[in-house]
């Protein structure tokens, strides 16, 4: 697509979403089919990072993320980047739950009582890291907001640099280096060494 029809539908999609904030319902749905394909290319960066045989699919992580996006419709949106970074959000959030779920589930909560001869609870360790990873962004985001919300774009949105740029409002320079920053502090964080 050349720039000034990807430009246009940028344009279009910011002018849809500050109707949709000012309460018109039906820019929603003419929002929609604008920026599907962007929320299927950020599911299946995040469905990608997940185990094989994930109980959820793309589509369900977008119609979910969708579902959440209308509880959202005051809100007032910026521009399209802004839209992305919000459903990046939304997205790590379903994934977040779905993972504190299972674990609630490993652990017995709601589960029928079974002998070990009925059968064996077989745990999922990329569940447990995605909620510690959680758990850590949302400490770090208490110390550095900006560099918490490079790391949710990039690694839970999957948006380049460019475009965490763009969503942030700051320079691709400024994300590279609270890329770096918010790396070394989560590693260090994750293995104990905070």
């Amino acid at each position: 697509m050349d720039e000034r029809g990807e430009a246009g539908r940028s344009h279009r999609a910011t002018e849809l979403l500050q109707a949709w904030g000012g309460g018109d319902a039906a820019a929603f749905e003419q929002l929609i089919p604008l920026v599907h394909a962007e929320l299927r290319r950020l599911a299946r960066r995040y469905m990608g990072r997940e185990r094989p045989g994930h109980t959820l699919q793309p589509t369900a992580l977008v119609n979910e993320a969708y579902l959440r996006l209308v509880d959202l419709n005051q809100m007032r949106w910026q521009d399209r980047a802004h839209f992305l970074a919000m459903a990046a959000r939304l997205m790590r959030r379903v994934l977040v739950d779905n993972a504190r779920t299972k674990g609630y589930r490993k652990r017995g909560g709601g589960a029928r009582q079974v002998s070990l001869d009925d059968g064996l609870v077989i745990c999922d360790p990329r569940s447990d890291e995605l909620v510690a990873l959680d758990d850590a962004l949302t400490q770090f985001a208490a110390v550095s907001p900006r560099k918490a919300q490079v790391v949710e774009l990039r690694f839970f949105g999957g948006l380049s640099v460019e475009e965490t740029a763009e969503a942030l409002r700051v320079s691709p320079e400024t994300v590279k280096r609270d890329w770096r920053l918010a790396k070394v502090w989560l590693v260090r964080h994750l293995s104990g060494d905070a």
